[in-house]
């Protein structure tokens, strides 16, 4: 009897002592590195996805920046809207002036000329891009001065009146535009840096988050006046027929600044989604939150335990 006893004892007394084996267990899974890291694969995964987001972003607003700064065929080719004034036709002109390969270039213009964000390009069809102004922080086209200053002696144009309307409103959107397309790009090439700061605690994902809607409102902001200003523009060149003027809005500055646009809002959604979902390497160490991988190791190792002990 005394030795069939004997078990129970030996049980009860070893007992107490599983909790703190369970408890010591836990922490050495939880400061395993390997450990840490796969229960925090999916915020990390997340984090890659909004880095990479954020450089594509940032690539793109750089071809913005830098589209239409001078003649050669990739800036070239990156513009807001580009006005075709080959075929315009005169208020008045001199008698003296000698038929050229074109009407504007007759008349002392250029056959086109081309708007970006730091400056404008003018050209003719046979001879490409043939000046650029230097480019000038905070640049807005003025046509009416431009155009006006180009004239011979003697000719004239009749710009549209709603010309004239909007130059203020104009200037003022470029401006607008300028700043915050150049906040929006010092800001995303930023973010892609301080990124994995998130993956270690959730406090980090605030201020991070301010940071990324900033940034999305900045570049939608001026995209947004970029896509109108250049439809505007379209409008009032082309309302006077009689003119016989053309207008282009340029695909490939919309095409980038929007993919930008869309690419910086989504890294936000994403690191907004972060301020709530995942756990950090902070949550697995508090045991406030634990990664699918660790909770399933920590359940495999209490059946274990469980099925031992019985």
């Amino acid at each position: 009897m005394a030795f069939g006893s004997l078990p129970r004892f030996r049980r009860r007394a070893t007992a107490p002592s599983s909790p703190d084996a369970s408890k010591a267990s836990s922490q050495s899974s939880v400061d395993d590195p390997v450990i840490l890291k796969r229960a925090t694969r999916l915020r990390r995964n997340a984090i890659i996805v909004s880095c990479f987001c954020y450089l594509v972003a940032a690539v793109l607003l750089i071809l913005v920046e830098i589209g239409n700064t001078n003649g050669s065929t990739v800036p070239a080719d990156i513009y807001f809207f580009k006005l075709d004034l080959s075929d315009i036709l005169p208020q008045s002109a001199p008698t003296s002036l000698t038929l050229q390969n074109s009407i504007a270039r007759t008349l002392g213009l250029h056959d086109f000329y081309q708007v970006g964000l730091w400056n404008f390009c003018e050209g003719y069809k046979t001879d490409g891009i043939t000046y650029c102004s230097t480019p000038t922080t905070l640049y807005w086209f003025n046509p009416v001065e431009i155009l006006l200053s180009e004239l011979f002696s003697g000719a004239s144009i009749a710009l549209p009146s709603q010309v004239n309307d909007i130059l203020n409103i104009l200037r003022i959107a470029s401006n607008i535009m300028f700043g915050f397309f150049l906040t929006g790009l010092v800001l995303d090439f930023i973010l892609i840096f301080f990124a994995p700061i998130v993956l270690y605690s959730r406090w980090w994902s605030l201020p991070f988050c301010f940071f990324a809607f900033l940034a999305t409102v900045l570049v939608l902001i001026a995209s947004s006046l970029g896509t109108a200003m250049s439809l505007i523009f379209k409008y009032a060149l082309t309302s006077q027929t009689e003119l016989n003027v053309s207008a282009d809005v340029g695909i490939k500055m919309l095409v980038f600044m929007w993919i930008a646009t869309a690419l910086t809002m989504l890294a936000f959604i994403i690191h907004a989604g972060l301020g709530c979902c995942c756990a950090t390497r902070r949550d697995i160490r508090t045991g406030r939150k634990g990664g699918r991988y660790f909770s399933q190791r920590t359940s495999s190792d209490q059946n274990k335990k469980t099925a031992t002990s019985g």
